[in-house]
């Protein structure tokens, strides 16, 4: 058991032994640091050799016993720099204070300057070496600037000097940051001098440009109210002058909206006699029709209707002429075809109808008494006969107007013996009275006077 517990603590020494020999071989760099591993040569690039490498972060093995390791710090150092009595352009000695940032450069061929030149020594080495650096060009740019320039522009001061000074501060394998002018001064009162000039000058031209402006106020002020004045009397002018144009141009509105009005007016009546002329056209037209309707086409239909009827009536008339004048026609030829007993038979069938119309012309004389004046003078009572004498002589006339109307006298026919005998009368007549029928037999009407019977035989 014991043997076992030697063996682990022998056995934990030599793990603890190899660990600590291996991280002295282990290098290991921080970032703000560079490791320069010496011992070897070591082949470049460009095919020269060089007895060290260089390890920028990170980390890398050594051999034992035949490389070693230092170590340079790439942290800032800050540096005063201050020139006194250095003589600017023109002869003026200034004083000036500043400061500056500086640093181990680790870009590759600027290192190389520093590991060369600064490794092993200690910051402060670095310091003073760039502080000389620095303040000798800061002497040299100090001697192409006047002290006006110095002054007024430090910037460019500044960056003209770190300009000067880059190409020095990278041979020695250094890297300047910031560098910036704190003060410039002069034991001669130079820059005194010239500030109070500046001042007298700026003074001056305060004044001056005060007084100007001044002058300027007053002349703008006076232009401005100049320009006021012709403005408001402009504005005035353009006030009345449009006034103007706005009562001439109401007037003008006024004017056409009058006479637009009465356009309208006119046209209103105009158009209202239109409607009116449309509607009484209208109305005409509907007169027309309502005439048409109510007067002419009754009265064109009664008179298309009395027409048919008087043209019915008439083709009657005509039908009846024809077939009176047809049996006149017949009858004549049988009155010819009879004979000398014709002309009795026509005579006595007349006789009627002329009695008739004789009697008929007093027909409608209503005689209620007949008073007989005898104017005789009371010698035989010869008024009753002479009242009865006139009647014979009335019959006479009578019979003569119709034998000047006919060419007949009915008395002397009546007088005059018959040669005939009642039974050739009566043949006679029967056998007119026979073709006269049946001549009107076909559809005529009948004759206006029908044929009288036969006389009664004479004794």
């Amino acid at each position: 058991m014991e043997a076992i517990l030697i063996v682990a603590v022998v056995v934990a020494i030599m793990f603890v032994v190899v660990l600590t020999a291996v991280k002295s071989l282990i290098i290991i760099c921080p970032p703000n640091k560079v490791a320069v591993i010496s011992g070897r040569q070591v082949k470049l690039g460009d095919g020269s050799k060089r007895g060290y490498r260089v390890l920028r972060g990170g980390f890398t093995v050594r051999i034992p016993m035949i490389e070693k390791v230092d170590y340079m710090d790439l942290n800032t150092i800050p540096i005063d720099v201050s020139v006194s009595n250095a003589y600017s352009k023109g002869a003026i000695p200034l004083d000036v204070q500043g400061v500056a940032n500086i640093k181990v450069s680790s870009r590759d061929g600027v290192l190389a300057n520093s590991v060369e030149r600064f490794l092993g020594r200690p910051p402060e080495y670095i310091q003073q070496i760039a502080k000389e650096n620095l303040e000798a060009n800061l002497r040299g740019v100090l001697s192409t600037l006047t002290p006006e320039e110095v002054n007024e522009d430090r910037l460019k001061f500044a960056q003209t000097l770190i300009d000067e000074a880059d190409d020095d501060i990278r041979t020695l394998g250094l890297e300047l940051d910031v560098l910036k002018i704190q003060n410039v001064t002069d034991q001669v009162g130079y820059l005194e001098a010239v500030g109070r000039r500046r001042t007298a000058q700026v003074i001056k031209e305060a004044r001056e440009s005060e007084a100007l402006q001044s002058a300027e106020a007053e002349e703008a002020e006076a232009q401005s109210r100049k320009r006021a004045e012709l403005a408001k009397v402009q504005s005035n002018l353009a006030i009345a002058e449009e006034t103007n144009k706005l009562r001439v141009r109401q007037a003008e509105l006024d004017a056409e909206a009058n006479a637009r009005e009465e356009e309208a007016g006119v046209a209103g009546e105009r158009a209202k006699a239109a409607a009116e002329q449309l509607l009484e056209d209208e109305r005409i037209k509907l007169q027309k029709r309502r005439l048409e309707a109510n007067v002419v086409a009754p009265a064109r239909a009664k008179r298309e209707a009395l027409e048919l009827e008087a043209k019915g009536n008439a083709a009657h008339i005509i039908e009846d002429g024809n077939a009176q004048i047809e049996v006149f026609r017949r009858m004549s030829n049988e009155y010819r075809s009879a004979g000398a007993a014709a002309q009795e038979v026509m005579v006595m069938q007349m006789l009627p109808d002329l009695v008739d119309q004789i009697v008929g012309t007093v027909n409608n004389m209503d005689i209620g008494k007949v008073t007989v004046i005898d104017n005789s003078g009371g010698a035989g009572g010869g008024a009753l006969p002479g009242v009865a004498s006139q009647m014979p002589a009335a019959v006479i006339a009578i019979t003569e107007q119709i034998e000047a109307a006919t060419g007949v006298n009915i008395l002397h026919a009546l007088s005059k013996p018959s040669a005939i005998d009642d039974d050739e009368i009566v043949d006679a007549q029967a056998k007119i009275a026979a073709e006269a029928s049946n001549d009107a037999g076909d559809g005529a009407s009948e004759p206006s006077s029908s044929l009288p019977p036969p006389p009664p035989a004479a004794n």
